[in-house]
């Protein structure tokens, strides 16, 4: 069973930066869009980045469009969400998650994802 392992987060203060990563030893890692989601206590898990294994394409929730940025390092079986200006309503456990791609079109459905990982808390202090 193929795990993924997030790391990068933190407490950091409003307006502040993370990086956070996450390795996927053991996925085919090109066939998979990977995507990042989030869940604040109290509240659903919620989208918030995908990234293609296509073509390294782009979709953010509107809540993080222009500070949050994905990438990928496919050499390195590897995912990043660089996550700048910070706010408290950022703080979250932020999962990420592979979704097996065939069609071309960008996986960022909850119900979409094969796999995930445990998670990495990101607390924002205002």
């Amino acid at each position: 069973q193929v795990q993924l392992v997030e790391s990068g987060g933190g407490l950091v203060q409003a307006g502040g930066f993370l990086r956070l990563s996450c390795a996927a030893p053991g996925l085919t890692f090109t066939a998979y869009d990977m995507d990042w989601f989030r869940q604040a206590p109290g509240k659903e898990r919620e989208f918030v980045a995908a990234i293609s294994r296509s073509d390294g394409s782009t979709y953010y929730a509107d809540s993080v469009k222009g500070r949050f940025t994905s990438s990928r390092d496919n050499a390195k079986n590897t995912v990043y969400l660089q996550m700048n200006i910070l706010k408290p309503e950022d703080t979250a456990v932020y999962y990420c998650a592979g979704g097996y791609s065939v069609t071309g079109s960008l996986k960022y459905n909850d119900y979409e994802m094969n796999f995930w990982g445990r998670g990495t808390q990101v607390t924002v202090s205002s």
